[in-house]
């Protein structure tokens, strides 16, 4: 299934996305740039690692708007280097390309994070950005991205997104979040083959930290991955740029 927004709230009075919430300053959202980051509203997927599961109902109420962006932009001229559209996942709103274009004629460099689950929305906006941060949740399975994403699933979609950013020749990142339970380190080296065989140049491991209701995951368990220095020297041969965030 083709998920998105409704047509009801795609088209809200004068809003040319939903969004959740605004982060007015970021220095790590966007590689080198001070940020707005825009949280869009909705989420075809259910990873058990979401930090951000209160943007997953695309009809949950919000008290951040359109024009809530557009005046801060306004205000932030000169201070504010670039725009990231993240989530959530952008691609599900198809506002989203006016909503960039907006933003750059405003004077910002426009980014995204997404997990790629629409490839036809990602071509229409691949000339518009300069950055995107892409997540891969889990080896490039089907089976194992229905683990890792609540059942949703359609790596074939991501495998097409993928794609799309390596022939643009823009500037990407992949990002893995290592859930232990959901992944472990011979997943790590999975995934690491896949991209790097697929032209991957940058890639990051990130750090989970359990959310609110996990009371079962020890710190141990999120160490595991960066403690194992085997691991962690055979991706430094992988990609020319590596590092864990933590």
């Amino acid at each position: 299934m083709n998920w998105r927004l409704p047509n009801s709230l795609q088209n809200m009075s004068n809003n040319l996305i939903r969004i959740g919430d605004i982060e007015k300053f970021s220095i790590v959202d966007f590689p080198n740039k001070i940020a707005v980051v825009v949280f869009m509203q909705g989420c075809p997927w259910r990873c058990p690692f979401c930090y951000n599961q209160s943007l997953q109902n695309p009809n949950a109420p919000t008290e951040a708007a359109w024009e809530n962006l557009i005046h801060l932009l306004e205000h932030r001229k000169g201070i504010i280097d670039a725009v990231v559209f993240s989530g959530g996942e952008p691609l599900l709103q198809d506002g989203l390309p006016q909503a960039m274009d907006k933003v750059k004629t405003m004077g910002f460099e426009v980014g995204m994070h997404t997990g790629g689950y629409r490839p036809e929305a990602l071509q229409k906006v691949i000339s518009k950005v300069i950055w995107i941060g892409f997540d891969i949740k889990a080896p490039l399975e089907e089976n194992r991205y229905k683990e890792a994403t609540g059942g949703a699933g359609q790596v074939d979609k991501v495998k097409e997104s993928l794609q799309i950013l390596l022939e643009s020749g823009i500037h990407f990142e992949c990002r893995t979040t290592c859930d232990p339970r959901i992944l472990n380190t011979d997943d790590i080296y999975k995934i690491a083959d896949e991209l790097s065989t697929l032209g991957v140049k940058e890639y990051y491991i990130q750090k989970y930290r359990p959310i609110e209701s996990d009371k079962t995951t020890k710190e141990s368990d999120c160490e595991k991955f960066f403690q194992d220095e085997k691991l962690i020297a055979y991706l430094k041969t992988k990609f020319a740029i590596f590092d864990v965030r933590k």
